[in-house]
């Protein structure tokens, strides 16, 4: 088989690219919990599994600002299936049924505060979401916003030809790697990596922090962050009973 036969026959094996709902819900101590937590186990999550949507992530801010706050990750390689997941939901009687004390909670007694959701697509060079091994788990998300999208792009191309392979070499182990496709501080990228705790987390930091190649790369003309990224949000993320990552 020759090269280029060999470069079309992986091309036709090479997974599809997953977008990302990223779901947001602000909460207030109290009922809500609860409630949420059975919405996301007994309703949403049952109804994404049977519209083929697996490794569903359901999360609790641990670290960051407005807690309690909760978020659902929903993988799908259709973004439509994804923007009109709440339409799809609704025609879903075994759904509605689960979700009643979630979707008709009343104005005196809402269900959240308040809900955000964000479209996301999977960078090329990591297509797909990678869960990890089952076990004691954290989860940090992180977003970078750039000052313009060429800066957007540089910061991509940095991330796929040499810094996630520098993450993964160091210990840091990545679930996702996302541009952001709607939200209020566009242009931005999403990523989440995954450790066993605080501890383990800070310690894979450090080893990159220090990579020799890493402090190559990030001195790079064109790769600093003054030059292509603005602004970082990092937040600290616990898995709920409910999370299939």
């Amino acid at each position: 088989m020759t090269s280029e036969s060999l470069h079309a026959a992986a091309e036709t094996v090479k997974a599809p690219t997953e977008f990302y709902q990223l779901r947001r819900y602000g909460l207030r101590n109290g009922p809500q919990p609860m409630l949420m937590q059975d919405y996301l186990q007994h309703a949403l999550i049952p109804a994404l599994n049977r519209m083929g949507i697996a490794k569903v992530g359901t999360f609790a801010l641990s670290i960051g600002p407005e807690t309690p706050t909760y978020y659902a990750l929903i993988p799908s390689t259709s973004a439509e299936q994804l923007l009109t997941l709440d339409l799809l939901l609704a025609d879903d009687a075994e759904f509605a049924k689960a979700a009643t004390a979630f979707w008709t909670a009343p104005a005196t007694a809402p269900a959240f505060q308040r809900s955000e959701v964000r479209m996301l697509s999977a960078f090329g060079g990591f297509p797909k979401l990678v869960a990890p091994k089952p076990g004691k788990r954290m989860f940090q998300l992180r977003t970078y916003e750039s000052p313009s999208m060429a800066a957007h792009m540089k910061k991509v191309e940095m991330f796929e030809t040499a810094e996630i392979g520098i993450f993964q070499r160091t210990g840091l182990t990545p679930v996702f790697f996302a541009h952001d496709l709607t939200g209020e501080r566009l242009p931005s990228l999403t990523y989440m990596l995954t450790f066993t705790d605080v501890a383990e987390l800070n310690e894979h930091w450090s080893v990159f922090g220090k990579d020799p190649d890493w402090k190559v790369l990030s001195h790079k003309p064109g790769y600093t962050d003054p030059e292509i990224v603005s602004n970082i949000t990092n937040l600290y993320l616990n898995p709920l009973a409910s999370s299939q990552i």
